[in-house]
């Protein structure tokens, strides 16, 4: 029987994966790991999610030794190079056929065509499975037959028409009779263009993200819907770099639910339904990237909203990157994600949405400046989300909505306790003064005033949008 290539890329695990599962089945198995730093780097990864990536496989490959499963490793800089780049495993090792888990950024599904085409050209199987996902996208559309662009339809009809049979777990493949090829050495990380976070702040592997997820389910998920809005407690998941790279799937979150709830997703505890909740979001994302290409386009889900007249503002996008706005739960924020590789859900709503309002600066420039420091950083959710927070995407928050950085710091740190974390030089004043510092603590502190007034930017934003044709 010949061997069945088994092609990885952002689905590090062996447990619950749906090409490995299928490839075992298939036949013995060789593993690939095409590493296209290159190109990842064009799509704006940084060094925390690039050395997370490699600790990821690095990981996988000794989970896959386990199974006597050779990890083979390629450095391509181009996906463009990945046809020929499998086909010449194919033929070196006498492979018959190619599984993998799809991926639906555009620029990925490219890949995938080409991968698939120049099999079939060469007499060859090459088959892709929607792993990542419940509904491989086009099975939800909507009563006219469309992609859904709207969140909660979609969400409805998620919970409706799931079955028990997709959220059924893949099976592990037992270890194979030992195979005469040998892995490869996990090839060296390419130098990088900044320091990535500490090792120890995201481990990285399928056992790390289990650990996770126990923590969470343990501590955390029953008051997930009163606490996940308060940057100061450790009320959220931190699960996202786990699913963003696949070393956790869906199906082991949502069967973890289900065990903790009763059976159900949609009801019961109101801190698993929330997190279900999200988890639906990310899928929903990758549905917009099939359904809506021009969004992995650099362009604007509301295309009327390309008439926008974002500003030059060099000097203000420097000290909102910096931490440095005057706005005290902004820059904590800002400080976090440099800090860390992450940043609280709320936190990344409260930081875009003053990017893309208060300062009026593109979207697309605080898009990329996340990617580059998330550890989490995947195309659909944080594409998503800045396009929320700029009111120019799916579900997009209405154009007046312009969050108050002050009243929110007051309403979701309010003891200023993260304030205090993450900007220390307004650690050692008092609480109240922390949200809004007055002029004369600021200049003893060495701390900016805000480089912007609240009003008067609000306003600003409100015109520009209101000047939007939207025919």
């Amino acid at each position: 029987m010949p061997p069945v290539l088994a092609w990885f890329r952002s689905d590090l695990r062996i447990h619950d994966n749906t090409a490995l599962a299928a490839a075992a089945r298939r036949g013995p198995v060789i593993a690939v790991f095409l590493r296209a730093t290159a190109q990842w780097r064009r799509h704006g990864h940084g060094a925390n999610k690039l050395d997370f990536w490699q600790r990821g496989v690095a990981a996988l490959g000794e989970a896959l030794a386990g199974l006597n499963i050779p990890l083979l490793h390629r450095d391509i800089d181009d996906f463009r190079h990945a046809p020929a780049a499998l086909l010449a495993l194919a033929r070196e090792h006498g492979v018959g056929e190619l599984h993998f888990n799809r991926e639906y950024p555009l620029d990925e599904q490219r890949r995938d065509a080409a991968v698939e085409a120049a099999f079939a050209q060469a007499g060859l199987a090459a088959t892709g499975h929607h792993d990542a996902v419940a509904f491989a996208p086009g099975e939800l559309l909507t009563g006219k037959g469309d992609f859904y662009g709207v969140f909660t339809p979609f969400a409805k009809a998620w919970h409706r028409q799931l079955s028990a049979e997709r959220l059924a777990l893949r099976d592990t493949p037992a270890p194979q009779a030992p195979l005469s090829l040998a892995a490869d050495p996990l090839p060296a990380q390419p130098a990088l263009e900044d320091t990535p976070v500490a090792a120890s702040r995201w481990p990285a592997g399928e056992e790390a993200a289990a650990d996770c997820l126990a923590r969470f389910l343990r501590f955390r998920i029953r008051h997930y819907a009163r606490q996940r809005d308060f940057p100061c407690i450790c009320g959220t998941s931190e699960l996202s770099p786990y699913l963003a790279l696949g070393m956790l799937s869906h199906r082991q979150c949502l069967q973890a639910v289900l065990a903790e709830n009763h059976g159900a997703l949609a009801e019961g505890n109101a801190g698993l339904s929330a997190w279900v909740n999200e988890l639906v979001w990310r899928e929903f994302y990758q549905h917009v990237a099939v359904g809506f290409p021009r969004v992995c386009r650099h362009r604007a889900f509301q295309p009327h909203t390309e008439q926008l007249a974002w500003r030059n503002d060099e000097a203000g996008f420097a000290a909102w990157c910096q931490g440095r706005t005057g706005y005290p739960i902004v820059d904590a924020a800002m400080r976090q994600l440099t800090r860390t590789g992450w940043m609280h859900n709320r936190l990344r709503m409260i930081s875009a949405m003053f990017l893309a309002k208060h300062l009026l600066i593109d979207w697309r420039r605080g898009e990329a400046f996340f990617l580059r420091h998330l550890v989490d950083g995947e195309f659909g959710a944080n594409n998503g989300g800045w396009q929320w927070a700029a009111s120019t995407g799916t579900d997009a928050a209405p154009y007046f909505r312009i969050f108050n950085p002050t009243t929110q710091a007051q309403r979701f740190d309010p003891e200023g306790a993260f304030i205090a974390e993450f900007v220390p030089e307004l650690s050692k004043i008092s609480a109240r003064q922390r949200h809004d510092p007055p002029h004369a603590v600021r200049q003893h502190l060495g701390y900016p005033l805000p480089i912007v007034d609240h009003k008067a930017a609000r306003q600003r934003a409100l015109d520009a949008f209101k000047s939007l044709k939207t025919v």
